[in-house]
């Protein structure tokens, strides 16, 4: 087992969803994550970090960093979109690869649909009844990058979704041929253990976000029926190893399998403390590196 330890702006409250503008620049957070001890680093937005490709080379080699992958949101459930996104999704993955990125992270367009974002973490079976539609757009959507791009396409299941609960996951793995990008904080506040999911869908497992969930904050927010954004501003996302994730039994599933590559380790912050991130950052790698990661 070879475990590459990554960070991502997201990290830094650097978000995908609409109307959720950046509180630092790109610089501080490249700066930032090199020196709180992480090796690599997602591209976040399109267009946060720069997009000409001679300029990102050089500001990612400049810290040691190197650039792994993109979580790119498109909405599946429509057909009708399924073309937008692809055009994102080459327009981002074609940056990728000129990188050296090998894998682009592909997920529902979360946090658009009100009632799924009202009822994020307290979910249970399936929302969503039409996979056929679904299904086709991941996997469209996988083979155009790989065919003309050459890019591996995992999916990122997600609170606040149509992928969310471990049923749904389970049933887009079962009509799609892409692997998994396994978020443990995200499996977790969807009513999952991500221990039990690498036990049982290891083998599709092909990239990693590390996070941690908070019991008691999750259970606040279920009871109070806090929305996702609602739930990551009460830090339902935690430091790792203070939360119900079991980092120790994550890391002796990883090593069963053999997993070589990459985490990336997240922790969703939406709160005023422009401090937190970068020491929340070192907190994290501390952690880990006590786990044995190094």
């Amino acid at each position: 087992m070879k475990v590459k330890l990554a960070s991502a702006p997201v990290s830094w409250g650097i978000f995908e969803f609409a109307g959720i503008q950046p509180r630092y620049a790109w610089n501080q957070v490249l700066d930032e994550i090199a020196s709180t001890g992480y090796l690599g680093t997602e591209l976040g937005p399109y267009g946060y970090l720069p997009t000409q490709p001679e300029v990102l080379r050089a500001e990612l080699d400049r810290r040691g960093l190197q650039l792994l992958s993109a979580f790119v949101p498109v909405d599946l459930a429509r057909h009708e979109a399924h073309e937008e996104g692809l055009r994102a999704a080459l327009q981002v993955g074609g940056l990728l690869r000129q990188l050296g990125a090998t894998l682009l992270v592909l997920a529902d367009s979360n946090g658009s649909l009100p009632e799924l974002v009202r009822q994020a973490g307290r979910r249970t079976g399936c929302w969503l009844h039409d996979w056929t539609t679904y299904a086709r757009g991941v996997d469209h959507i996988a083979q155009a990058l790989h065919q003309e791009l050459g890019l591996s396409v995992v999916f990122h299941h997600h609170c606040a979704g149509h992928v969310e609960t471990p049923h749904e996951t389970q049933a887009l793995l079962e009509h799609t041929s892409v692997s998994l990008c396994l978020d443990t904080g995200h499996w977790h506040y969807a009513g999952g253990d991500a221990v039990e999911c690498l036990r049982h869908w290891g083998s599709r497992v092909g990239y990693l976000h590390f996070k941690d969930c908070q019991p008691d904050i999750a259970a606040r927010c279920r009871r109070d029926q806090l929305d996702y954004f609602e739930a990551v501003k009460a830090g339902v996302f935690c430091p790792l190893g203070e939360g119900e994730v079991d980092f120790v039994g994550l890391l002796r599933e990883l090593q069963r399998l053999d997993y070589d590559g990459w985490a990336v380790v997240e922790q969703d912050v939406l709160g005023a403390d422009l401090d937190a991130p970068r020491r929340y950052s070192q907190r994290n790698r501390d952690f880990l590196r006590k786990l044995g990661l190094d």
